[in-house]
C-alpha cells in the first residue's frame, strides 16, 4: 500500500481516487471547496462532481496543497489552466521522493506549452508520468472496465506505475511517449467540440466521422513535429480518447460544440457551466504552438476562430470545405 495525493477534486479527480482506493492504496483527495472537503470526509460522497458514487473508507480529503504533495505518488488533476499556478505554489513541499502524474488533459493557453513541459521548466528533478485515455469519470468511478496509457520517460518506471493502480476494471498500459500521451488528450477535445458543432447543425454522421478522421490527421501531424510516436496517436490516449470524447454527449467539449452548432453563444455556455470543458482553452494554445511549428491545422484553426473570434460558423465550415483537395495521408 502506497500515500497517493490527488490533486482536483472534480469529477475525474474524485473517480481516480475511487479507482486508486480499489488497487489498496491510501488515498488523499485535495479540494479547493471546504464544504466539498466536509461532505467527503462526513459522508464519503461528492454530489457537487460526481453524484451517485460512495467513496471507500480509504479515501479521505483535505484543503491543504502541503499535506497533499507529500505523498509517495501524486496525480494532477486540475484543470490544464491552472497547472502552472499549483505547480509554483507547491514546487518546495514535494516528498523527496514522490513521484507525479500528469491526469489533466490540456495545454497551457498563454504559452502553448504542454504540460509536461511546464512541471519540467519548475521543478525539473522529480519523476514524470502521464495518464491518459478514454475514460468517463461516472464509469470509471462505478468500476466499469476501462483502460488507459501510463507514459513516463523511463519505460520501467511506468510499467512500475501500471502495476501499482492496476485492477480488473482499470487496466493501465506502460509507454514512454509523454509526448504523444499528452497530444492526444489535448488534440481530441478540440475535434470533439468540431463534432458537436457538426452534429449540432445536423451535417450527418458521414460529417462527424470525416471530422474524426481527418482531426486524427491533425493530431499526428502536430504530434510528429513534437517528436511524438506516431504509434501511441493510435492507442489509447490518441485514437481511443478521440473515439470516445467525439461519439457522446457524456463528453463535455462535444457537449459544448452541439449548443454551439444548435446556436448557443460561447459566452452563454461559459456562463452555465460548472466543469470546465479544457478544448474552449486549448484550441487557442494549439493554434499559437502549430503555429510556432509551422503546422497546418484547419479543423482546430476554425474551432478556435469560432470560440474566440467570434466567427461566424456556416462560414467557417464553408472554409474547411473550399480547401484544396489533396492527398490524404
Amino acid at each position: 500500500m502506497k500515500k497517493i495525493g490527488i490533486i482536483g477534486a472534480g469529477a475525474w479527480g474524485s473517480a481516480l481516487a475511487i479507482a486508486v482506493a480499489q488497487a489498496r492504496h491510501e488515498v488523499l483527495l485535495r479540494a479547493h471547496e471546504s464544504d466539498v472537503v466536509d461532505f467527503i470526509n462526513t459522508n464519503h460522497v461528492n454530489p457537487e462532481y460526481l453524484p451517485g458514487v460512495t467513496f471507500p473508507d480509504s479515501v479521505r480529503s483535505t484543503s491543504s496543497l502541503s499535506e497533499t504533495v507529500n505523498r509517495d505518488i501524486v496525480l494532477l488533476v486540475t484543470p490544464a489552466q491552472y497547472v502552472r499556478e499549483i505547480i509554483m505554489a507547491t514546487k518546495s513541499q514535494f516528498g523527496r521522493k514522490t513521484e507525479l502524474i500528469i491526469c489533466s488533459k490540456g495545454i497551457e493557453q498563454k504559452s502553448g506549452q504542454l504540460l509536461s513541459e511546464i512541471i519540467e521548466d519548475i521543478i525539473p528533478e522529480i519523476p514524470l508520468a502521464i495518464l491518459s485515455g478514454p475514460t468517463f469519470a461516472h464509469e470509471v468511478a462505478k468500476g466499469l472496465p476501462a483502460a488507459v496509457t501510463i507514459a513516463s520517460k523511463n519505460l520501467n518506471s511506468a510499467k512500475k506505475l501500471v502495476n501499482e493502480f492496476g485492477t480488473p476494471t482499470f487496466r493501465p498500459y506502460a509507454s514512454n511517449d509523454i509526448i504523444g500521451a499528452q497530444i492526444g488528450g489535448a488534440v481530441k477535445n478540440v475535434i470533439a467540440i468540431a463534432c458537436g458543432i457538426v452534429n449540432g447543425k445536423n451535417f450527418g454522421e458521414n460529417a462527424r466521422a470525416a471530422i474524426i478522421s481527418r482531426g486524427l490527421s491533425e493530431m499526428v501531424r502536430f504530434g510528429i513535429a513534437l517528436k511524438a510516436d506516431p504509434s501511441t496517436l493510435m492507442g489509447l490516449s490518441g485514437l481511443g480518447d478521440l473515439t470516445l470524447t467525439c461519439t457522446s454527449e457524456s463528453s463535455r467539449n462535444y457537449s459544448v460544440g452541439l449548443r454551439l452548432g444548435s446556436g448557443t453563444t460561447v459566452s452563454e455556455i461559459l456562463a452555465n457551466r460548472k466543469s470546465v470543458a479544457e478544448g474552449i482553452y486549448t484550441a487557442k494554445a494549439i493554434c499559437i504552438r502549430g503555429k510556432e511549428l509551422g503546422v497546418e491545422l484547419p479543423i482546430c484553426s476554425g474551432v478556435n476562430e469560432i470560440l474566440h473570434n467570434n466567427a461566424n460558423i456556416d462560414k467557417t465550415v464553408s472554409q474547411i470545405l473550399s480547401r484544396p483537395l489533396r492527398s490524404e495521408i
